[in-house]
């Protein structure tokens, strides 16, 4: 192709910061989808949301650490719930130790939501009632009336691009909860890590983040997170797309 051309394949290439963990090496020590922030090709953007979510991430963890003596936290109905366990990265079929929570238990949870999912859509239709699609309030509070307490909105809304990832490139998805744990990271840089390969889906799927979730038979009954839709659009505007 001509020169022009070249130059526009190269700048639609993803940066090292967003690449896929398969075209990573995983013997490198730098962080995975984090290399090249020191260069040109990281976009702003991109970069800058990231850090905020590490800063919210960070702060989060903090207030935990305040409030560890506290042996109840309060729900989004003001009501008390028991202080859950908090999630450590693990391997794939790895179980956590102490009193902590594994990643496959994590995912189990959202496998959970699609059950009282459909147990929500039964009930509607024995009444007649307009049956929900997608995993809203009405099917948090079903989980908590039949006593699945452990399963609440802001913790499923916290990790669903996580699930996102483990339900559309599950290679990937294990990949990177093997790097990190090998390296010692916590969870919040896992979350923050996972974010990256779904841009690059959505990329090759002309932008349509949307599409990829509501094709899946898992995934379609969760609403994309705003911050996964910032970040694709970003990267679009980037692009001139």
């Amino acid at each position: 192709g001509t020169v022009s051309e070249q130059r526009r394949e190269s700048a639609m290439m993803m940066p090292e910061s967003i690449a896929p963990v398969n075209a990573l090496n995983l013997n490198s020590k730098e962080p995975p989808l984090l290399m090249g922030a020191g260069h040109s090709s990281l976009t702003p953007g991109l970069l800058a949301l990231a850090e905020n979510s590490s800063d919210s991430e960070d702060k989060r963890l903090g207030k935990k650490k305040q409030k560890r003596r506290r042996p109840k936290e309060h729900g989004e109905d003001g009501e008390d719930r028991p202080r859950e366990h908090p999630f450590i990265v693990t391997e794939p079929g790895e179980a956590a130790r102490g009193k902590k929570n594994g990643l496959d238990y994590l995912f189990d949870l959202y496998e959970q939501c699609g059950k009282f999912l459909e147990q929500v859509q039964q009930l509607a239709r024995e009444k007649g009632e307009k049956c929900p699609t997608k995993v809203t309030n009405q099917v948090f509070r079903h989980a908590k009336h039949t006593g699945a307490g452990y399963i609440n909105k802001p913790k499923m809304r916290h990790y669903v691009h996580c699930y996102a990832l483990h339900c559309l490139d599950i290679d990937q998805s294990n990949a990177l909860r093997k790097l990190y744990k090998e390296r010692g990271e916590n969870v919040g840089a896992w979350r923050g890590a996972c974010y990256y390969p779904l841009v690059a889906m959505a990329r090759d799927n002309n932008w349509d983040i949307e599409g990829l979730f509501n094709r899946n038979e898992k995934l379609r009954i969760w609403y994309v997170p705003t911050k996964l839709r910032q970040l694709c659009h970003v990267e679009k505007v980037k692009y001139g797309e």
